[in-house]
């Protein structure tokens, strides 16, 4: 499977300077981990489960979660819990092109689903753990290890951050710490640690609106800079961190102007682009997924198909961004140096990790063409077919 299969070859070769390279199940965990994107989450109780995630991977989306947890009613939890097994017997015999994973409710439900899934459980990339902390993780991670198959890979996993012991501040440093010595103990199974910003808010009765990001909502952004701090390190003992859901799809009223400049748009004739993004509160959008990255998360979780192509899109790597990557990769002696754009320093030590993982980035999304933006690519994603 690859980002942007779902695009032609011709529009693929105006768009791309370096192509996104083909990845899969059992590629490297950091690739994975990269190539995560916009993670889709599907209701289990949906109907025509199986077609549906075949559709969405058709469409470009790339990692999927069928949710047996916030998306279920109580009184719905086995039926959903059979059709998720069916739905996944149905798509081992034909895979999509998308990376799969189930969210359960609990350490039981992970026995119950995996005892029963053979074979079929080889379309599984892996479990998304929710309410995740030191001692319930204890207990996921028994669960998995106890019903560990020979006869199939090992299921990676993504524990989600959402508990009031993570987010109280007399409690918070004590657990990420705690956590951070548990999964260390099952690092090769952790394949990235998601925040459940939903959740947190809502112990203390915080939503925030559609012209807000997370990062307005005092609370959440510390807890995000604590949570990158404890785990999200880059001297070898931390995990990629995954950005929070985005949870608005229809337009609205507005408080706030529009987040989107006009000029941007109006330069490639994508006045109507902007306008959509603007109907579809888009703009709030876009501006956390820069937020985001620039705190030190990657991809996003979604709850909505039409955030895939905006989450995507703003992963390609600018053509700037790679030829400046590769400047501080191929400095072996130090130092800075102007950046041939004549616009930054790159400096070799202190850019190097994030070098690398423009690097990384570039190999799963792609680097455009110098003359091309992220509003080209938006573009062509949005107007096919």
């Amino acid at each position: 499977m690859r980002h942007f299969g779902q695009l032609p070859s011709a529009v693929r070769q105006e768009l791309f300077f370096a192509d996104p390279r083909p990845f899969h199940a059992h590629s490297d965990p950091a690739v994975l981990a990269q190539a995560l994107g916009a993670t889709l989450y599907v209701p289990a109780i949906r109907d025509d489960l199986a077609g549906t995630i075949r559709r969405r991977a058709r469409g470009g989306v790339r990692s999927m979660v069928i949710d047996l947890e916030d998306s279920v009613p109580d009184e719905r939890v086995e039926e959903g819990l059979v059709l998720a097994r069916d739905a996944l017997a149905d798509l081992h015999a034909d895979p999509p092109e998308a990376l799969l994973f189930v969210r359960v409710r609990t350490p039981e439900m992970v026995v119950t689903l995996l005892e029963k899934l053979d074979a079929t459980a080889g379309v599984l990339t892996g479990l998304v753990l929710p309410k995740f902390s030191y001692q319930r993780g204890e207990q996921y991670l028994d669960a998995m290890v106890r019903t560990a198959d020979d006869a199939r890979p090992p299921l990676l996993i993504m524990p989600v951050l959402e508990t009031p012991e993570v987010l109280y501040a007399e409690t918070r440093a004590a657990e990420l710490q705690a956590i951070r010595t548990l999964l260390a103990r099952h690092r090769d199974r952790v394949l990235a640690v998601r925040i459940g910003a939903t959740d947190l808010c809502g112990l203390y009765g915080i939503r925030r609106d559609r012209d807000l990001t997370v990062y307005d909502v005092g609370i959440a952004a510390l807890f995000i800079a604590d949570v990158v701090n404890h785990l999200g390190r880059s001297d070898g003992t931390g995990y990629p961190i995954t950005g929070p859901v985005w949870e608005y799809f229809a337009g609205h009223e507005r408080m706030f102007r529009p987040q989107l400049r006009q000029t941007p748009f109006e330069d490639r004739d994508a006045e109507r682009l902007r306008a959509d993004l603007l109907l579809r509160d888009m703009d709030g959008l876009l501006r956390e997924i820069v937020l985001d990255r620039v705190n030190g998360l990657t991809g996003k979780t979604v709850i909505h198909p039409s955030h895939v192509d905006v989450v995507h899109a703003l992963s390609v790597v600018p053509h700037e961004e790679f030829v400046d990557a590769q400047d501080v990769l191929g400095a072996v002696s130090g130092g800075a140096r102007s950046s041939e754009f004549r616009n930054k320093m790159n400096e070799s030590r202190p850019h190097r990790v994030w070098a690398q993982r423009i690097a990384l980035r570039a190999e799963v999304f792609g680097v455009s063409r110098p003359s091309i933006s992220h509003v080209d690519i938006l573009s062509a994603l949005w107007t096919q077919p």
